[in-house]
């Protein structure tokens, strides 16, 4: 009788779509140091998602690590050298989930979230290349979802994966099926598990096949409906939120579209009834500027929507009415998030606005108002050793993505700057900071995941040479 180990690697095999590897033959992965016990009474949550499981960037876990020294900072738990992408991990028990590209190929692999040893691994080649000449990986992070993970490629290959052994379920090519509006960076909105069906931004305006928003069958991937007749595709994210009691879907759509002069781009907020698949109300929020994107997700607070475009437009906060339709509360052009998430903490809005490094900022605004509070630059200067010679250099965070968890923010930022701060309506405190690595593009949100937090360095450290991975952390207080 064949032992249940054995049995898994002959499914594998025979199906020709996973290879299960082990952690000797992963000369990619660096173990440096097994991570503290998590402290007596600590929440702990997984993150099977993009922006975690509040779907607002908001950990509910506890006692964590909040000091540490500025030349050193939190101890790294392993490493793995990866390829291509701007991705996070999905995690849930002991299987996290990981898209990056290596060669030409996508590769989807699953490790222990504790060790990086590789469970299995599966690839698809791919063809893209990005136009704007940033890196050519996918965009889109994976979800997880009881036994199967769900995945979008760059080109819009969407694969259903049994968790376990890495089969393949189902899948489909969006482009080929729904011939979507061009975007400039590929696909890089994630998947949403809502219910029985997956909820994809696909992005087919109406003189094609009038599916912005589609829903598939999350267990067989058969169209359950689809609905959205104008827009295309954004870099945000859908959302599923109660507004005066009603379930509903929040989806920031995009377009890569030329719009006419004046006009704005094809783009902006749908609201949408996820029984029926059907568009209930929606709000044009794209730049008129052909080059831009929408790609902040939304946030729901009660039955207001906060939504935001960094090209021209800046942020909106919207009122959903009892008739199911938006009103607008206030506008504030310079609250321009450009990617990364906007927070809210006792009737005040936090978040890192600003189009480009240069001119990006830490911001607070009144939620009832939109009126700005403050802004401020986050510098400071240290000395690094570049290849055996002393400088000293300047840094900051400039568009950093943040956490907001156990009572205080933490920040990323797009350099590889690693901050705890305490935010309120009087400016920003630092907790703690460090220098990870000197890479640019660090534009993935950190995870966090029973007291370990996984960053990814999307870019070669200028400091010491690293090529991109994905690091592992170890946050557990005591």
């Amino acid at each position: 009788m064949l032992s249940r180990h054995v049995f898994v690697i002959l499914i594998v095999l025979l199906t020709h779509q996973a290879s299960l590897v082990q952690g000797d033959d992963n000369p990619r992965l660096k173990f440096h140091a097994e991570p503290r016990a998590l402290p007596h009474g600590a929440v702990t949550h997984d993150w099977t998602r993009f922006l975690g499981p509040t779907y607002n960037a908001v950990s509910t876990e506890t006692k964590l690590l909040k000091q540490w020294s500025n030349d050193d900072g939190p101890k790294l738990v392993w490493e793995l050298r990866k390829g291509t992408g701007y991705t996070s991990p999905a995690i849930q028990g002991k299987h996290l989930v990981f898209v990056h590209r290596m060669g030409d190929d996508e590769l989807v692999e699953c490790l222990h979230p504790e060790t990086g040893e590789p469970y299995w691994s599966h690839k698809y080649p791919t063809q893209y290349r990005d136009r704007i000449g940033y890196n050519n990986g996918p965009r889109s992070s994976p979800v997880i979802d009881d036994d199967r993970v769900y995945t979008l490629g760059a080109e819009g290959k969407l694969y259903c994966l049994h968790l376990a052994t890495g089969k393949v379920l189902w899948k489909r090519d969006l482009i080929r099926e729904f011939d979507p509006m061009p975007t400039w960076f590929g696909y890089g909105t994630t998947p949403l598990v809502y219910g029985k069906h997956l909820i994809i931004n696909v992005g087919a305006p109406e003189h094609k096949n009038g599916a912005a928003v589609v829903a598939f069958d999350k267990l067989s991937g058969e169209v359950v409906w689809q609905c959205g007749d104008q827009w295309g595709q954004s870099y945000a994210s859908p959302i599923p939120a109660k507004v005066h009691g009603r379930e509903r879907l929040f989806v920031f759509t995009g377009g890569e579209k030329k719009p006419p002069r004046g006009a704005m781009g094809p783009g902006g907020l749908l609201m949408v009834d996820p029984a029926k698949g059907k568009v209930e109300a929606r709000y044009p929020w794209r730049s008129t500027m052909w080059q831009s994107v929408n790609a902040t997700t939304p946030l729901v607070l009660n039955n207001q929507v906060y939504i935001s475009a960094t090209y021209e437009l800046g942020a909106a906060m919207l009122n959903v009415t009892q008739n199911n339709a938006f009103e607008v509360q206030w506008k504030n052009r310079e609250f321009d998030m450009h990617w990364n998430q906007v927070f809210h903490k006792d009737g005040y809005l936090y978040g890192f606005a600003g189009r480009n490094e240069p001119d990006a900022s830490l911001v607070c605004h009144e939620l009832k108002t939109g009126k700005q509070i403050w802004s401020e630059s986050i510098t400071w200067t240290l000395k690094r050793k570049t290849k055996g010679v002393e400088r000293t250099m300047r840094i900051s965070p400039y568009r950093a993505s943040m956490l907001h968890v156990d009572g205080h923010f933490l920040c990323l930022g797009e350099l590889g700057t690693l901050m705890w701060l305490d935010l309120t309506p009087q400016g920003h405190k630092i907790i703690s900071r460090t220098w990870l690595f000197a890479a640019t593009e660090t534009w993935g949100t950190p995870v966090l995941s029973r007291g370990l937090l996984y960053i990814t360095q999307n870019s070669v450290d200028r400091l010491n040479d690293a090529p991109p991975r994905l690091l592992c952390y170890d946050l557990r207080g005591k």
